[in-house]
């Protein structure tokens, strides 16, 4: 079976008010067997745009990548990420 896939690229504003969500996120994550293959780290620009991060997180599954996402325990994480970053979650 395909695995499932986060890509979430985004721009942290406020890294002090980010660290909230970090610290809200990983309850989801261990509940989906989400784990980290990218987080940060060193990037180049090829091609197009790009935000200041960029993360991979793969799942199981799409299904279970989806019901990540959607879970009680990533919602209620969610709204800590909002005001202190942009960016585009795929």
């Amino acid at each position: 079976m395909a695995k499932g896939y986060w890509i979430p690229h985004i721009d942290v504003n406020n890294p002090e008010g980010y660290k909230a969500y970090m610290a809200a996120t990983p309850e989801a994550h261990r509940k989906y067997a989400g784990r980290a293959l990218v987080r940060g780290g060193k990037s180049e620009v090829v091609e197009g745009r790009m935000r200041s991060r960029n993360i991979v997180r793969e799942f199981p599954d799409y299904a279970t990548a989806l019901a990540c996402y959607r879970s009680p325990e990533y919602q209620r994480a969610r709204p800590l990420r909002l005001p202190h970053s942009t960016g585009d979650f795929v």
